[in-house]
């Protein structure tokens, strides 16, 4: 057999290299517009599927996988190189490297799945249909139940599951019922039926039978458009009149105690203004993350007393982002939290964080929020406040406030489906469960880059998940209220103070994913998995 020419190599990599950095420009509008993000993936990932599964090894197939999945990670996340240089930092050199190494690292899974693929599932010149058939299946399945095993391993991190392509694509009607992962295994199903059409042979035309794959895909695909018609929820109560308040604070600033009057003055003010003609006056205001960059006993209780005179004088709730430190069983306790009030709330339940109204985050970020054993020398290395909190608890009752029941997540929280779906069922003692959901974010680590835009395209998938609206307050953008069915009803620009005076309809009701999560996505992919290798152990008996 005679070796593979170098300059074959080189064109297989510069191809695999700039399918890889396609693929990574399509999970949030721009530079492609929104209409195009689905397609563009589906065709970039056909090349991934294509080339993995008839790649000449299984070992050939993971570095294949792999440099593909590689390069989509380091395009798609190079804002991390922002919050780790500029705002943490740490020099650029090492700034690249650290996000190089995360790419490296999450690009294990793609690799791997696509050598599962290959071993077991080749996609063979002149191959049966069943045998076609065999190789998508077990490609969609091995590369979605991978993509699930990211989300959940070492505490996750599923930031780029090929599902949040598919947002504004048919696919996503299948959201309610079998979400993200249930939609990265439909469209990595259609990318490689689409892979699998070309089978090179002696015959001068594609035999019809090929297409029975690509036939099956598209169905599937196609089926979700009339799911998305449905109706999952339906609405309760009357709608609630929010104020979003984006107060663009620059990151450089914002944990600066000289500034941090300053700062705490221009949300105070976007929080008491009156609403404009023809606006209804603000139920709740919600403020984004750690709008207090201290913790809240460390803040002047007159201070305190300013907000919530805010508060009474509007007649208003106020739910804003605060670092508490607390004392539970005779420890101190830190927690990344949302702490709610009114003008009838105490000054000393505001200092001492313990109101009535409180969300502790839950889902921490490694090195950021928390670290990992043996991972303070590299901690040590960033100037990153505030890094090492206490968990909240799984399930935390919402908040009640115009007769909605407001369910808040924090930062990337939103990322993790299963997490979001306690607080939507009823609790231990008959609570209601959440009728709205609430993102408050601080995304100013990372500037005005892709981060903003795929952060909101993941909370759209959230809404078509559980049928539910969110309604997203960050401190630099982007700020918006998503819909029920995963549209943007309105939004401020990023890198601009200002407040997004919405409207938002409460919606009850349960999608099969918030009954079940993951479960029915994951039955999926193992029944297809059953299906591919039992049809080839057979096809390769025959």
């Amino acid at each position: 057999m005679s070796r593979t020419p170098r300059s074959r190599l080189l064109r297989g990599a510069a191809g695999l290299t700039l399918a890889g950095a396609v693929h990574a420009l399509t999970f949030a509008p721009g530079p492609l517009p929104d209409w195009a993000l689905a397609l563009t993936q589906i065709l970039a990932l056909a090349v991934a599927a294509r080339v993995t599964l008839t790649a000449p090894s299984a070992k050939q197939a993971w570095g294949r996988g792999w440099l593909f999945a590689f390069v989509t990670y380091a395009v798609g996340l190079y804002w991390l190189f922002i919050s780790m240089h500029r705002y943490g930092g740490l020099a650029a050199p090492l700034a690249v490297a650290g996000v190089l190494a995360l790419s490296a690292f999450l690009a294990l899974f793609p690799a791997t799945a696509s050598a599962l693929a290959r071993r077991f599932t080749p996609l063979t010149p002149d191959a049966a249909p069943s045998r076609i058939l065999s190789a998508t299946l077990a490609w969609a399945a091995l590369w979605a139940g991978f993509e699930w095993l990211r989300a959940v391993l070492l505490t996750g991190f599923p930031w780029l599951n090929i599902g949040y392509a598919q947002v504004d694509s048919p696919i996503a009607g299948w959201a309610p019922i079998v979400g993200v992962h249930g939609m990265a295994f439909v469209a990595a199903f259609v990318a490689a039926a689409i892979a699998s059409l070309w089978q090179p042979s002696r015959k001068t035309s594609m035999d019809s039978r090929q297409a029975l794959a690509a036939g099956i895909a598209v169905a599937l695909a196609a089926a979700g458009w009339p799911l998305s018609r449905m109706d999952w929820s339906s609405p309760s109560g009357d709608p609630l009149n929010v104020r979003l308040v984006q107060g663009n604070i620059e990151q450089s600033q914002k944990f600066d105690p000289a500034l941090l009057e300053q700062s705490l003055v221009r949300h105070l003010e976007l929080t008491a203004l009156p609403p404009a003609a023809g606006v209804p006056a603000p139920q709740l205001v919600i403020l984004p993350e750690t709008v207090l960059p201290i913790f809240q006993d460390q803040l002047d209780p007159r201070a305190w007393d300013a907000w919530r005179g805010v508060a009474a004088r509007g007649n208003m709730t106020i739910a804003m982002g605060v670092p508490l430190h607390d004392r539970v069983n005779g420890r101190d306790r830190y927690t990344n939290s949302v702490m709610g009030f009114d003008g009838n709330t105490p000054v000393e339940q505001l200092v001492a964080g313990s109101t009535a109204m409180r969300y502790d985050k839950r889902h921490l970020v490694p090195w950021g929020e928390y670290v990992p054993p043996g991972f303070h020398w590299f901690v040590n290395m960033l100037n990153i406040p505030l890094g090492d909190f206490d968990r909240g608890a799984q399930r935390q009752t919402p908040f009640a406030v115009g007769g909605q029941h407001i369910a808040f997540n924090i930062c990337y929280e939103d990322l993790f489906g299963p997490d979001l779906l306690p607080a939507l069922l009823p609790g231990p003692n008959g609570e209601p469960g959440a009728t709205i959901l609430v993102n408050v974010s601080n995304l100013g680590w990372f500037g005005d880059s892709w981060a903003l835009r795929q952060h909101l395209q993941i909370g759209r998938l959230r809404t078509m998940e559980t049928a539910r609206p969110m309604l997203t307050s960050t401190n630099t953008g982007i700020t918006a209220a998503i819909d029920a069915k995963g549209r943007v009803a309105a939004q401020l620009a990023p890198l601009q103070a200002g407040v997004l005076p919405v409207s938002v309809q409460g919606m009850t009701g349960l999608t099969p994913y918030a009954r079940f999560g993951d479960k029915i996505a994951l039955a999926l992919v193992g029944l297809a998995l059953i299906g591919a290798f039992g049809s080839s152990r057979k096809t390769r008996r025959g």
